[in-house]
């Protein structure tokens, strides 16, 4: 009966996001230094951000000076690499931080969010978080989207459609025909565009047809920018103006800032890192199917999902920790039988199928 008593009863049993573990974590208890670790366990990218960004840090004079709030020059920076207006455009924490705050913004409780299973859990993470109701539209067999099925299952309450494009954590694209076809529902639909650079597949053409449409995207994944949070939106503008209302003050860091201005200077030297990786996870799709025990999901992202089968996957997962490949193991429904691997470098790959070999044979 102490101070816990003071919160929110629907969040007692609420369980919050599996992130990735830090090879900081593991040191000492699996069989390498954290510094020999090979990490393709969240998507980040291998190469790093572009050499650009660590020299303007290195140099920047004005940390003591909080950022523009507004995002103006950050804003225009994007609008030119996005196409977009900068109207349409706001920035965040991460563009996790924009799928909380659009949730914020538009769902009420009792309010229901349509989600697309097997997909990226912070949809589910935010909407039970904002109390709304989350609706899951199981995909099929391949986690194609069952478009059919998510029509269906619109209501008057229905606020957001969730879809995520390349799909994570499977790797596969939803055709835009039937990105339209929801759309044409008139409820807003949401297309997480975490890996555009990767696929080249984009639905940002669509942003002056249709008004219910919000396109995501991330410097995390193709610029190397992970650890400094820097998403953005391409929102209608009703939409984005009030979202620059309710986030935040601050919102995005002065050094994440920086390294956008210097990662769109320097678009060619990250743009041929994700060449690289796309050839990687060629070759890695190559190595994987010749493992009988896997079934082998196409992607078109900077990863590759895998089905396990005579082998436990999360035993798999733990196994491989052991000896310092950290991998992605999904504890959930139709999933628990899967990994995950994001795409490395050639070496990391070879060290990737050897252990595998090793452990099923």
């Amino acid at each position: 009966m102490g101070i816990e008593k003071l919160i929110r009863k629907e969040l007692l049993s609420f369980g919050g996001y599996s992130a990735a573990a830090s090879p900081e974590v593991l040191e000492g208890k699996i069989e390498v230094a954290a510094k020999d670790m090979i990490k393709i366990d969240a998507n980040e990218n291998p190469y790093g951000c572009s050499p650009r960004v660590n020299k303007a840090l290195a140099k920047y004079p004005q940390f003591n000076i909080y950022p523009d709030d507004g995002q103006e020059k950050l804003r225009g920076l994007i609008a030119g690499y996005a196409g977009a207006d900068i109207k349409h455009i706001v920035c965040g924490n991460g563009s996790n931080q924009l799928i909380d705050l659009l949730i914020r913004l538009l769902v009420n409780p009792g309010d229901e969010v349509i989600n697309c299973t097997p997909t990226f859990g912070i949809y589910s993470f935010s909407t039970k978080l904002c109390n709304g109701v989350l609706v899951d539209v199981p995909r099929d067999d391949d986690f194609n989207i069952k478009i059919g099925k998510v029509k269906a299952a619109i209501t008057p309450k229905t606020k957001l459609i969730f879809v995520t494009n390349p799909n994570n954590p499977t790797g596969n694209l939803t055709p835009e025909k039937d990105i339209v076809e929801l759309l044409e529902t008139g409820v807003p639909v949401v297309l997480d565009e975490a890996y555009y650079e990767f696929s080249r597949q984009t639905v940002m053409p669509l942003t002056g047809k249709y008004e219910n449409l919000i396109v995501l995207r991330t410097f995390s994944k193709w610029a190397g920018l992970a650890g400094l949070r820097v998403g953005y939106g391409i929102f209608p503008e009703a939409i984005a103006d009030f979202i620059l209302r309710i986030k935040i003050p601050y919102n995005v860091n002065v050094a994440a800032q920086v390294a956008v201005a210097e990662s769109l200077k320097d678009k060619d030297y990250l743009l041929a890192s994700v060449q690289k990786l796309v050839d990687e996870r060629q070759r890695l799709n190559a190595q994987l199917q010749k493992i009988s025990w896997l079934t082998v999901y196409p992607s078109q992202s900077n990863f590759i999902f895998c089905r396990v089968r005579n082998v436990d996957a999360q035993d798999l997962h733990k196994q491989l920790q052991m000896k310092g490949i950290l991998v992605r193991y999904f504890d959930q429904p139709r999933i628990k039988d899967c990994i995950r691997f994001s795409v490395g470098k050639p070496e990391h790959t070879d060290a990737l199928i050897k252990t595998l070999r090793a452990i099923g044979g």
